[in-house]
């Protein structure tokens, strides 16, 4: 995957919404630093999406939508939001080193106005039975 024609024809990884948030977990993919990220289930399935699996790439786009790197899933696990672990809380990159730590701040993105939206649910509230995607990647290349 090395032409702009491959990079082009993957799926788009987007961290976040635009803007600060997105920009620091984008540089903590490009250092090595997050090698996981966790979503809700209930996001895929207003999208419509399919849920990643083993082997998928896609590019992950930055705050300006421009291509920054290539990345491979190598794990996804669906579990309740109480069932996260820390391994993969830490391999967010974000520097969380507790649970609740790491729990509190995805709380406070998903329950942010816009995440509620996206998930077309303005009460929204995740609980421990929520269920999440836990996804873990691989850094494949950067700037692409």
């Amino acid at each position: 995957m090395t032409s702009a024609d491959d990079i082009a024809s993957l799926p788009r990884a987007e961290f976040a919404f635009p803007g600060p948030l997105r920009d620091r977990l984008v540089a903590a993919i490009l250092d090595g630093t997050k090698t996981a990220t966790t979503g809700l289930l209930a996001a895929y399935e207003i999208e419509g999406e399919r849920l990643p699996e083993a082997g998928d790439r896609s590019v992950v786009v930055d705050s300006d939508d421009r291509p920054v790197a290539v990345i491979e899933v190598t794990d996804v696990r669906v579990v309740p939001l109480a069932q996260v672990d820390l391994a993969h809380a830490v391999d967010e990159g974000e520097g969380h080193t507790s649970l609740a730590a790491w729990r509190t701040d995805h709380e406070r993105f998903w329950h942010t106005p816009e995440m509620r939206a996206a998930l077309d649910d303005p009460a929204f509230t995740a609980t421990d039975t929520t269920p999440t995607v836990l996804e873990r990647f691989r850094l494949l290349k950067d700037t692409p």
